[in-house]
């Protein structure tokens, strides 16, 4: 049952990922890592034999402990990928924050040169002919 499980979870992740990518909802860098995930948990679920093997190879003394720990690492590797996208995307709206208050600083300035060189125009009395 368990099986099933594991594969049907495989195919919602795969489907979710590629209706994501066709309607630009999720970007190509972030897709390949879901999909790879989800090839993975399709592979396992087809062949739980390997995840046996796997464990008598490496040691382990459950399979679950194994595909936990995987878990578990495969989850730091995201958040440490997402923290230096956040650190980056910071980085860059610092950059524009400075630079868009230095464009509105010279804005203000050419406003105010301008301002300050401007004559009034005189009034006139006579309406525009037209």
């Amino acid at each position: 049952m368990i099986v099933f499980v594991g594969i049907g979870l495989a195919l919602i992740i795969l489907v979710v990922v590629l209706w994501m990518l066709l309607t630009r909802k999720l970007r190509e860098k972030y897709a390949v890592l879901w999909l790879v995930i989800a090839l993975a948990v399709l592979v396992i679920g087809l062949f739980p034999g390997l995840l046996a093997g796997l464990t008598g190879m490496l040691g382990v003394q459950l399979p679950s402990n194994l595909l936990f720990a995987m878990a578990i690492l495969l989850l730091l590797g995201v958040a440490l990928h997402l923290s230096w996208e956040l650190s980056q995307v910071e980085e860059e709206t610092r950059r524009l924050a400075e630079e868009s208050a230095i464009v509105r600083a010279q804005l203000e300035l050419l406003e105010r040169r301008l301002a300050s060189t401007e004559e009034p125009l005189p009034p006139t009395d006579q309406e525009p002919s037209g």
